[in-house]
């Protein structure tokens, strides 16, 4: 009888462990809409490929960059760049993000590795909200879609955000919180390995067997775990965009009162796509009568909050980091379109 329940749980410990898996709930949620609505299956299909599709080059040089990185030892000195007094740090990290040509999926393998070099919270944070908002293409295609006024409110926005959430985290950080933010999972932490490398810098690590093994663990690790959470995350993309019509965001979104621009800093989630095509998206919308708050706040608070980001940020950090990064992209994006708001009504 104990023998029998014993298969019983191992059974059903090894089926919930299954169900766990990232790959069997894409499958699922691929079965189901083949099931329900099969002639948009292929749209689906479509689009979450190819917006995977256009992440991959850049996600492949991050974790090639990385995993050099690691391998080759030179953590150590890309940590003591990051020496010195923290608020400093804020104000570097912020107008460094401004700078990076990545979005909020992107950067996820920078992220970690700043995170386990021991660079603060404070200044990770301020370089991961201004990274998804701006860069220097993205302000060109923004300019040329929706005018200057938009491209530059953008542009500060960035910055207002990166510092919002980095003296934010610096403050509630004097308060003991944040203090582990990378998720743990069975004693090591999410997407990072340690390094037994980071004290002995050697810029041909390919010349040393060890650190080339290292150099693939790395790589195809960070690879596997992102490549797993991003398709899901662009396949639920990909379904928001596909069943949520354009013309009902822009009655939702519609007016120039408090409520349109929250509700346009919301709707971002699941209908950003990215700072490429997000300014066409929302010149469509402002033709409908999206309000200039609210469509700021869409720009904003969609490239910080959209799915594909809060699911790569879910998978990474701790609760109490993965809240605050939610709370500061959306606080700062209502904030951005309230003051966009009142300088079109003054100007």
């Amino acid at each position: 009888m104990n023998y029998t329940n014993l298969k019983f749980n191992n059974f059903f410990n090894l089926n919930f462990n299954k169900l766990k898996s990232i790959w069997l709930l894409i499958l699922c949620i691929v079965l189901i809409i083949g099931v329900v609505d099969l002639n948009n299956l292929q749209i689906i299909i479509f689009r979450g490929f190819y917006a995977l599709k256009g992440t991959v080059p850049f996600i492949l040089i991050a974790i090639l960059l990385i995993a050099s990185l690691k391998a080759s030892g030179a953590e150590k000195i890309i940590s003591k760049s990051f020496q010195g007094k923290e608020i400093n740090m804020i104000f570097l990290a912020t107008f460094v993000g401004g700078l990076a040509p990545f979005c909020s999926c992107e950067v996820i393998p920078f992220i970690a590795s700043m995170l386990t070099l021991g660079v603060p919270l404070s200044a990770v944070m301020a370089f991961w909200l201004s990274s998804p908002l701006i860069d220097p293409p993205a302000l060109l295609i923004t300019a040329s879609a929706l005018g200057w006024e938009y491209a530059i409110a953008k542009t500060l926005s960035a910055l207002f955000l990166g510092l919002l959430g980095g003296f934010g985290i610096f403050i509630f950080s004097k308060m003991g919180l944040f203090k582990s933010p990378l998720k743990v999972m069975n004693n090591v932490q999410n997407c990072c390995s340690i390094n037994s490398f980071k004290n002995q810098t050697m810029w041909k690590f390919w010349r040393d067997k060890q650190r080339m093994k290292f150099f693939w663990d790395e790589f195809f690790t960070n690879g596997k775990f992102l490549l797993k959470w991003l398709t899901l995350a662009y396949l639920l993309e990909a379904i928001m965009i596909t069943y949520i019509p354009t013309q009902l965001i822009g009655n939702l979104i519609g007016g120039n009162g408090l409520f349109s621009i929250i509700i346009g800093a919301t709707i971002g989630v699941p209908a950003y796509l990215n700072s490429y095509a997000a300014p066409a998206l929302v010149s469509g919308l402002l033709e409908q009568g999206l309000s200039a708050g609210g469509s700021l706040a869409f720009l904003v608070g969609g490239a910080i909050t959209s799915i594909p980001a809060t699911i790569a940020v879910w998978s990474l950090v701790n609760r109490v980091t993965f809240v605050a990064y939610l709370l500061f992209g959306l606080g700062g994006a209502i904030m951005c379109g309230i003051f966009f708001q009142i300088y079109t009504f003054a100007f």
